[in-house]
């Protein structure tokens, strides 16, 4: 396709050419409301000059340095939480952003603290994926002490410590797991879940809310003991194998939270979708093909578009007015997926 040039780029943003240069050189002064027209525009017909213009449009603007501390950075999932943090610091236009995103060498808490101190020493404010583990709160007081506001996403940690925690309910989704299974699966049996560690908070309250329904909801189905799966798809293939032979009575199965990879391989290895009931989290690649071809019944996915704008908008509130303007927790509805809606 042809390039755009200047003269598309006038017509698109409804100026004339000599007022696309003057933002573009800063010959003289633009009217915000129409530089701010000039560079939405280039954004949509994909100008090769958007760069620049974003600089021009945004340079009296205050600058904030924001980190973001990830997991599995091999993961679909994580890879589309790192483009959609991007996205969302490109759309704000109050600020210019400087962004760093991370991820720690493994989940142990020498790790996770190594890199949440070295992004506090260089950052305005953090935000962190991972586990819930005391050194880890220790490491978020430091910060916090020297006034850089923590946001821990997805799962909890540091509770009382951090700012606030961006995510879904996880105790309702996990409810939300149990329902489903309860509801589609051909009879009453056993039922089981994997969580990837004890220590991530959002895992344990997504397993207290899966086993919670079936107490007081379907108790004529037998929820067997949880399975670590360190939510990696090696581990949950041979655990997901193992436990189809343990128990050939098992209905269903919850992938609390990575690592379902393995148990998508291994429900095909074994022929068992569509007769066992499996639900995971995330909308990724291999959970979209399982859901295509009758392998994962339903997935619950976070809504990162939404996620990533509004904790965007809470560290910029924490950075600018202080702790007290920041709610201490922010849950967003998750999205459901099934065959019928991908």
């Amino acid at each position: 396709m042809r390039r755009p040039t200047i003269s598309d780029l006038a017509r698109a943003s409804g100026v004339s050419v000599a007022t696309v240069d003057r933002v573009l050189n800063a010959r003289h002064r633009v009217r915000e409301e129409t530089a701010r027209r000039v560079y939405d525009a280039a954004q949509e017909i994909g100008y090769h000059a958007v760069g620049l213009i974003r600089q021009r449009v945004f340079e009296d603007l205050p600058q904030y340095k924001l980190a973001f501390l990830l997991q599995k950075p091999t993961q679909a999932f994580y890879q589309t939480f790192a483009r959609e943090i991007e996205a969302a610091a490109r759309a704000v236009t109050t600020a210019r952003l400087q962004i760093q995103i991370e991820y720690p060498s493994s989940t142990t808490p020498a790790a996770i603290n190594e890199k949440i101190k070295s992004l506090g020493a260089r950052n305005q404010a953090v935000a962190v994926v991972g586990p819930d583990y005391p050194a880890v709160t220790t490491a978020v007081e430091e910060l916090k002490e020297r006034g850089i506001p923590v946001f821990s996403l997805l799962s909890d940690l540091a509770t009382g410590v951090r700012d606030a925690y961006v995510g879904v309910n996880n105790r309702k989704v996990g409810r939300t797991a149990a329902w489903m299974i309860a509801r589609t699966a051909d009879k009453p049996g056993k039922v089981a879940c994997f969580v990837g560690s004890h220590r991530f908070h959002g895992h344990e309250l997504r397993e207290i809310g899966f086993r919670s329904y079936f107490r007081e909801n379907a108790p004529e189905f037998d929820v067997v003991e949880t399975l670590i799966n360190l939510e990696t798809a090696e581990i949950t293939h041979e655990a997901t194998l193992t436990l189809l032979q343990k128990h050939p009575d098992l209905v269903g199965l919850y992938v609390c939270g990575g690592g379902m990879e393995g148990a998508i391989s291994a429900f095909r290895e074994e022929d068992v979708g569509g007769r066992i009931v499996l639900v995971v989290n995330e909308l990724t690649p291999e959970s979209k093909a399982g859901l295509a071809d009758d392998i994962v019944t339903m997935v619950v996915a976070t809504p990162l578009p939404a996620l990533c704008k509004e904790l965007l908008s809470l560290m910029l509130g924490a950075i600018e007015h202080g702790e007290a303007a920041v709610p201490g927790q922010s849950f967003l509805p998750f999205d459901i997926y099934i065959s019928e809606n991908i």
